[in-house]
């Protein structure tokens, strides 16, 4: 049969193909080149040069290593089908056939197997240096010093090195796979492999390379059934509803993926010789495959599901219980929950306490501005210019004035672009290069109606509003915002003039005159673009041909952009994940934006896996907030803080925890001296360290299942607790964000800066348990106040309702709200107090005129079981007195005993009364709470069984037993303290 030659391609067509090819080419390595550039520049900047560096050369190297070594391989195996082809082959249609694509290949076989190895190499080079993170943990990685339950490998193995050695066996099959094929093919067209004609369908030369090829890939197979054993370790167990190997995959499964192991390289062999040696067919070589098959079916399928099915099924709770134990275990100590610390906290006080009015930890530090409302109105009242802006939601953060420290809502008044009458180039980026100041007010105070009381950020000498501190009492010597929250990737900034009697830069406005200030930048940040070669290059790479152009470009001009402190942060270390909420601090004068970095591993084995996207969302997601990205993971660790100076942009990453082998694998992997240790922290930073929200919130989640330890009640599921929705809207499926807080909980020495959640049982709406988490001494301190089983404490949902729908307070409530204005609720804050819970909950109205803000009208307060004692006021102390009274006006200033847990043995119950008892002093209240909050805590430990516990509450019982004495005999004959024991003798914990 006669063949059809191709069609030539004429000159022209020929030279057309060629500049088409070279101008896309030039203009993909233009860009690629322009990127790399301006990227080196940067971090040249930031003097993160070895980040550049050290990712580069790793993705380089990944690139050629995997890219050649798979091209090579497969057209090795290419050129050796094509050298192996028969010298004579039988006439046939088939052949006849074939002939014109042997004539097209044979002239240039090895161009054509250059050319299919070299795309074969760019793709899996391309997926190769992807994977730079997992090969930089792989060679820089360490132990953890932490064995798995079941190998006793050391979990630095299943982080650091299984995930790159399950990429490479990825990496074989694929080149074995592609091998396979493309020598089938060639072995197919030169007539090695035929259809058709009289003899043997295959030459003994195409049988031994094939069935070698095969052979290889059913090792690779044998090797991944070793790491598969590994690997189950990290799988979802769903007898038991959680991760890690169960019952059946230890007791059946584990056992067949190494016999499957085994029979696998028996079968590589059987292959290769009965194929080459003995029968020189495929007969035998199909039934091992075949059997291989029905054994991986057999063993690894129906024999691991008649375990769970017949064994583990009908008694599963006994069954997985050691599966369990070990997944509680994990799960708690990679995500840094081993050391929280559990207190019973019985809240059996459900009437407000005399010593509420007196008290000076708790009520003083109550929290009444909320971050989210009030940032309308720093915008109204601080703008000063429609053009700054402070964003949807503000921080919180303390400060110690005149040598009291407070929590304040501190925000930056930056530039809104979006915002400028004339937004043109020139204004955009030349002209409002920045902001200024950080405008902060106590979180507890307000003045003028309702408003903050502002006590920095102000743009004169002194403010000029007559509602606001007269002084800076936060002083920033550098106020300039050049860097903040509200930056967008294009929001770049030209600095730097070259006549320094000219300043170009709209600094901000004076209040005094009702003019204007102007500034140059002096820092040291941005790069460098006075020469003609930087300003092509950047108006290259922004598409923009005013650095070439525009005057507002000079020889002492500075490029300022990644403007962003968290996309600054991620840039420089690309291998952290960044908490969604950093915060601005004044510290030595400048302000720094904390931005809280985390190391993770989605490969700790026996750990529960989160998703991090939808752990950390809440009603503040997007809304100041960054969403995080939906990331895996099973490991999670606030290895770092991060700073960025808001004036000049200089980064700093300070080492936070000094045990986490992640992060000591990437320092090691950037030259040792990436991140500066822990000991080069300055006090006064250390000062603003607050604990990460998202790491804040994914614990939370965790504790809601894993404060449960005990296997059997974990399977059972009765205890396990819930986050309440947003109280004010429970039907929009948001949940509760946590919030930050100056105050005292029980058994702690001092008021905290600590981040506090209410939880509540799962299915139900009371409160089952208030979660904090602070720094102790440096240190992240978790801690959860229990409250019993059966409380009649209501959640925060319940709270708001009974709160608002209380007869008189709905009137006072529809008074404040009517066409022309809204109500809004901030923050409720859940408070332990007194062995009681004291509700708090910010009333703000806002009008419905243009250009409105909240205001803070009043003040919610519930105590007890959040409907017995109510209090709408306009403050705080109004508000407490409201309670207070209402306890003495029902007869019950201190409520009758309760009963409880007897005193321990020796132990004397404190007098039951007199007859003319005198009036409960403050020393007396406060020694009857102590009284109380000892017994929840003997109760607590009563149950848990835990007897070193039990014996250090009795201890606590005994010695708030001979306060209250003590204070009891300072004011004369009193009533008992309430909750006081009763009962016979000391029990006995119980298991």
């Amino acid at each position: 049969m006669r063949s059809t030659p191709l069609p030539r391609m004429s000159r022209r067509g020929r030279v057309t193909v060629g500049v088409l090819v070279g101008v896309f080419v030039l203009f993909t390595l233009l860009g690629w080149g322009v990127q790399a550039w301006t990227d080196w520049l940067w971090f040249e900047e930031v003097r993160y040069t070895q980040v550049f560096t050290g990712v580069l050369v790793t993705r380089l190297l990944l690139f050629l290593a995997i890219g050649a070594g798979l091209g090579l391989f497969v057209a090795g195996n290419l050129w050796l089908a094509y050298r192996l082809r028969p010298k004579l082959r039988p006439h046939s249609l088939e052949q006849a056939t074939l002939e014109r694509y042997r004539t097209l290949l044979t002239p240039r076989i090895g161009t054509w197997i250059s050319l299919a190895a070299a795309v074969l190499g760019l793709f899996a080079g391309l997926s190769a240096q992807s994977r730079w993170n997992q090969w930089l943990l792989f060679r820089n990685g360490g132990d953890f010093g932490v064995k798995d339950p079941e190998f006793g490998i050391d979990v630095g193995f299943y982080v650091f090195q299984l995930p790159f050695w399950r990429y490479l066996l990825g990496v074989g099959f694929t080149a074995v796979v592609l091998a396979l094929l493309g020598a089938l093919a060639l072995h197919y067209i030169f007539g090695g492999v035929r259809l058709q004609g009289v003899g043997d369908r295959m030459t003994n030369a195409a049988r031994a390379h094939l069935t070698t090829l095969i052979a290889g890939f059913v090792l690779l197979k044998a090797v991944a059934y070793v790491l598969d054993r590994r690997a189950m370790l990290l799988e979802y167990n769903e007898g038991a509803k959680l991760y890690g190997a169960g019952y059946a995959d230890v007791n059946a499964l584990l056992p067949a993926k190494e016999i499957l192991a085994y029979i696998s390289v028996v079968v590589a062999i059987a292959i290769i010789v009965f194929s080459n040696a003995v029968m020189r067919n495929l007969v035998w070589p199909g039934i091992s495959l075949a059997l291989l098959g029905v054994s991986a079916v057999a063993i690894g399928g129906i024999y691991p599901w008649a375990v769970q099915t017949f064994e583990v099924k009908p008694s599963a709770r006994d069954k997985e219980a050691p599966y369990i134990e070990r997944s509680i275990g994990a799960t708690r100590a990679a995500f840094g929950l081993t050391d929280t610390k559990t207190t019973g906290y019985a809240a059996n006080n459900l009437t407000p306490p005399a010593s509420l009015v007196t008290d000076t930890s708790v009520v003083p530090n109550v929290r009444l501005l909320d971050p989210q409302l009030v940032s309308e109105t720093y915008t109204q009242l601080q703008q000063v210019r429609g053009f700054y802006d402070f964003g949807p939601k503000l921080d919180i953060d303390r400060y110690s004035v005149a040598n009291k420290t407070s929590d304040y809502v501190v925000g930056v008044r930056e530039v809104n672009y979006g915002e400028l009458t004339q937004n043109n180039w020139i204004n955009r980026h030349t002209v409002f290069t920045h902001g200024y100041g950080l405008v902060a007010a106590p979180a507890n105070q307000v003045v003028c109606g309702g408003q903050p009381y502002f006590v920095s950020g102000f743009l004169g000498e002194k403010a000029q509003e007559a509602c606001s501190s007269q002084a800076e009492q936060i002083p920033a010597s550098q106020p300039r915002i050049y860097y903040g929250e509200r930056m967008e990737e294009n929001d770049y900034a030209i600095v730097g003039q070259t006549d320094k009697t000219k300043n170009a830069e709209f600094d901000r406005p004076t209040p005094t005159t009702g003019g204007e200030q102007y500034y140059t930048y002096t820092g040291e940040g941005g790069v460098e673009i006075g020469s003609f070669t930087r300003r092509l290059l950047y108006a290259i790479k922004e598409q923009e041909s005013n650095f070439l152009l525009s005057g507002a470009v000079n020889d002492n001009s500075r490029l300022l952009y990644v403007r962003n402190p968290r996309d600054r942060v991620e840039k420089v270390a690309p291998f952290l994940t960044l908490d969604g909420d950093p915060y601005p601090a004044v510290v030595g004068g400048r302000i720094q934006w904390i931005v809280d970095a985390y190391t993770t591993a989605a490969t700790y084995p026996y750990a529960e896996r989160v998703n991090l996207q939808t752990e950390t969302a809440d009603e503040l997601t997007n809304r100041g907030t960054f969403q995080l990205a939906r990331e895996n993971v099973n490991y999670m660790r606030n290895s770092v803080k991060a700073t960025v100076d808001a004036y000049d942009g200089t980064v700093r990453l300070y080492e936070f925890d000094e045990t986490d082998p992640v992060l000591k694998a990437w320092n090691k992997a950037f030259g040792g001296d990436l991140v500066l240790p822990k000991t080069a922290i300055p006090a006064e930073l250390a000062e603003h360290f607050r604990y990460p929200a998202d790491m804040f919130k994914v614990q939370r989640n965790l504790l809601t299942k894993f404060h449960v330890t005990d296997p059997g009640d974990f399977y059972s599921g009765q205890d396990f607790w819930q986050v309440p929705n947003v109280p004010d809207a429970p039907d929009s499926g948001q949940k509760q964000p946590p919030y930050y807080l100056f105050t005292q909980f029980p058994g702690q020495e001092g008021p905290r800066f600590q981040l506090t959640a209410a939880v509540t049982p799962n299915g139900r709406q009371n409160l089952a348990a208030l979660i904090s988490g602070s720094y102790v001494d440096g240190q992240p301190n978790l801690e959860v106040l229990e409250l019993p089983d059966q409380t009649r404490i209501s959640g925060p949902v319940q709270v708001h309702q009974q709160m608002t729908n209380n007869a008189n307070i709905r009137q006072q409530l529809n008074l404040l709200s009517s066409n022309q204005a809204q109500v809004q609720y901030g923050n409720l804050l859940s408070l332990p107090f007194g062995d009681g819970m004291l509700y708090v909950e910010p009333v703000y109205v806002k009008s419905n005129q243009q250009d409105a803000y909240p205001l803070l009208q009043k003040v919610l307060l519930s105590y007890g079981d959040g409907g017995s004692y109510v209090a709408l006021a306009d403050n705080i102390t109004d508000g407490i007195k409201q309670l207070v009274d209402q306890g003495k006006r029902a007869g019950q200033a201190t409520p009758p005993p309760t009963g409880g847990t007897p005193p321990p043995t020796g132990g004397t119950p404190p007098p039951t009364g007199g007859t003319n008892p005198p009036p409960l002093t403050d020393e007396l209240a406060a020694a009857a709470d102590r009284v109380q909050t000892a017994i929840a805590e003997v109760k607590a430990a009563q149950t848990s069984g835990d007897f070193e516990r039990y014996g250090r509450a009795l201890k606590a019982l005994d010695e708030a037993m001979s306060a209250f004495q003590q204070a009891q005999q300072a004011a004369g004959p009193a009533p008992a303290p309430s909750g006081s024991p009763s009962g016979s003798a000391a029990a006995t914990p119980s298991n």
